[in-house]
């Protein structure tokens, strides 16, 4: 399956019906985290160390990095799989007890010798005061799934997401991806790493401006950067590149050229999983049909929602299409 064809498609004005949606089927595959938060009021600063203390008043637990992709794909009426390694522990079945309650089908497989990553931070009056991290060293996993069942799963869904984390459960990534395309389903890559080799062949990569500057180096003017990125796109034969430049909103490359669409200017709050978002809205998007013009503006405007909400948070079908 090819992106649309923009030369004949019309932008639509009206919003796009929960009846479409919720026919549409997506698989994530990827680094699947717990993001847990720590609410609490700081009231002195600590007599060991000039650091503040915080009263914890409540914790939460979040769906995170690949599991927050597909929590937005079901929050927008999406229905989702997710394909992801856990650790044997208590943050790995607290994921999946948030998969269930989410509705996500849990593809998920747990491994002894795996810590689930899990993103712990410390907010303090809506104020977040320290990230803590526990993921254990990266240890690259041979294999996700079987060939057998990769391909199976693969064949009930209207498009695949590779949300990479470099935390090494996404498996080999070319595996999943000549496993979509001989079945013609596209492939939407969020990457990470030195070496984006890897996802050759993928319909399109949403890298950020950081990720795509370790790829092919720093560029001085927009004619450069597109130069640059044509390149890496027609060598990795990948049908678009799609990147992401916060305030900047984001700029496609494809074999049309270079198409920019601004941002929607909101107040930032917290940019936690603002990149998962506007990925799930994409991939919800393209697998409907909707062209691929209207798609990124509206992940742009679901980007610009989730960085006004604290942590990382879903977008919903009011807030997206009802203004």
């Amino acid at each position: 399956m090819e992106l649309p064809d923009l030369s004949s498609a019309c932008l639509i004005s009206t919003p796009i019906p929960r009846s479409l949606l919720e026919r549409s089927r997506v698989l994530v595959v990827g680094d699947v985290m717990l993001d847990r938060y720590w609410f609490g009021e700081v009231g002195r600063i600590s007599p060991e160390a000039p650091v503040p203390i915080v009263q914890v008043a409540r914790s939460e637990d979040r769906l995170g990095g690949a599991a927050n992709v597909a929590r937005n794909i079901v929050a927008l009426g999406g229905q989702c799989s997710l394909l992801g390694l856990l650790g044997d522990d208590d943050p790995g079945r607290c994921v999946q007890q948030q998969l269930a309650q989410a509705g996500i089908r849990d593809c998920t497989r747990r491994e002894a010798d795996r810590q689930t990553v899990v993103k712990l931070r410390v907010l303090g009056r809506q104020q977040q005061l320290l990230r803590i991290d526990f993921d254990g060293p990266s240890r690259q996993s041979p294999s996700i799934a079987g060939d057998d069942d990769l391909r199976q799963l693969i064949s009930v869904h209207d498009l695949v997401v590779l949300s990479d984390y470099a935390k090494g459960g996404l498996g080999d990534p070319r595996r999943v991806i000549a496993a979509a395309r001989q079945q013609h389903r596209p492939v939407l890559v969020d990457p990470k790493g030195e070496d984006f080799s890897v996802y050759a062949g993928a319909t399109m990569i949403t890298p950020n401006l950081s990720e795509l500057r370790l790829i092919i180096g720093a560029w001085r003017s927009e004619e450069e950067l597109e130069t640059k990125a044509q390149a890496l796109r027609q060598a990795l034969h990948i049908e678009a590149l799609l990147l992401t430049r916060s305030a900047q909103g984001m700029s496609l490359f494809d074999a049309g050229g270079v198409r920019h669409y601004p941002a929607e200017a909101r107040e930032v709050f917290d940019v936690s999983g603002a990149g998962d978002t506007a990925m799930a809205v994409l991939a919800l998007l393209l697998a409907t049909g909707i062209h691929v013009d209207l798609s990124i503006s509206l992940a742009n405007r679901a980007a610009g929602l989730a960085v006004a909400k604290l942590g990382t948070a879903t977008v919903g079908y009011e807030e997206l299409f009802v203004q």
